[in-house]
């Protein structure tokens, strides 16, 4: 897997903590957590926001292996949890829910399986 598909799921990290620090009560009722107070919302903002917006600008702009590595495993934990949910908690699953596992699946794996591009390649790109 390239490099870009590492990117994306940085990329769509960050975007979703950008949505959750910007316009809480909406990513809220997406995800069927009412924030109904100031606090609540003020809760989705820093844990659903400022982390994945952190984390995922972080792996965007360092390009460090670790981070998008760290980024997988984010989206991973979050299907893993969310399957687990489905004999725990015995959630309404509408097509939302099995799309926002597809998007942590495909996002997780593809940010944690992405290869770097060898020296051996980029060096010869510069040479030519």
């Amino acid at each position: 897997m390239s490099t870009r598909i590492g990117h994306l799921g940085s990329a769509a990290l960050m975007a979703s903590g950008l949505a959750a620090v910007v316009m809480p009560e909406r990513v809220g009722a997406a995800l069927e957590l009412r924030p109904t107070s100031p606090r609540g919302q003020a809760e989705v903002r820093a844990g659903l926001g400022g982390t994945y917006a952190a984390l995922g600008a972080y792996a965007l702009v360092s390009r460090s292996p670790e981070a998008r590595r760290a980024v997988g495993l984010t989206w991973l934990g979050a299907a893993a949890a969310r399957l687990g949910a489905l004999k725990a908690d015995e959630p309404d699953t509408d097509w939302t829910y099995w799309a926002y596992l597809a998007a942590e699946v495909g996002l997780g794996a593809g940010a944690l399986f992405a290869r770097e591009p060898s020296k051996r390649s980029s060096s010869s790109l510069i040479a030519s």
